[in-house]
């Protein structure tokens, strides 16, 4: 028999983190750990840095060559990476 105020605990670890506006950290976070699955293990392990500040998603990367052709995708990867997320968090894209 369950208590009327029994929560499931994915509510109550949701609930959590909105209310201590975690949310998006984790979300971002999300991202941040898709990132290697998204492009593969090539242009994965030609990557240096990931992090993402104010909505803007940084990848900076070791090879220049690399660095212009997803800068063809940028709004494919920035779709592709609000949905990994299941908002959108991501509203520009930034290769260096």
């Amino acid at each position: 028999m369950r208590k009327s105020n029994t929560q499931k605990i994915g509510e109550v670890i949701t609930d959590y983190l909105k209310e201590f506006r975690l949310d998006k950290k984790v979300s971002e976070a999300r991202i941040i750990n898709a990132w290697p699955s998204m492009v593969g293990p090539t242009i994965a392990r030609q990557t240096e840095k990931i992090y993402i500040r104010n909505g803007v998603f940084y990848v900076y990367l070791t090879s220049p060559v690399l660095r212009n052709e997803l800068s063809f995708m940028k709004t494919r990867i920035m779709e592709v990476l609000n949905e990994q997320a299941g908002e959108p968090i991501i509203k520009k894209v930034v290769l260096r």
